[in-house]
């Protein structure tokens, strides 16, 4: 199944890049170039998505859209997509 959040990434004052998720909760990632934070955001939004469909109560949050979010100047904006390979006995 595949999953595709927005990640919003700024420019550090060191000139690293700085990612965050609007609608995953205290899910980010950083990184030294733009490149290595999308990467970095991929993974960490996998392991999100990953563990809150192994709750019990799974409830993954709407995607926001761009014109809807806070966006600073100089903001990039990606939407990260993630594939999640459901296996056999999976119970949906």
């Amino acid at each position: 199944m595949k999953f595709i959040y927005p990640a919003v990434f700024r420019k550090t004052e060191n000139g690293t890049y700085h990612g965050f998720f609007p609608d995953l909760e205290c899910c980010y990632a950083d990184g030294d170039t733009l490149d290595d934070a999308i990467d970095n955001a991929n993974e960490a939004a996998y392991n999100w998505i990953s563990l809150e469909l192994s709750e019990d109560d799974c409830n993954l949050p709407s995607v926001s859209d761009k014109e809807d979010m806070e966006l600073q100047e100089g903001d990039i904006v990606r939407n990260i997509s993630v594939n999640i390979r459901f296996y056999e006995g999976w119970d949906e």
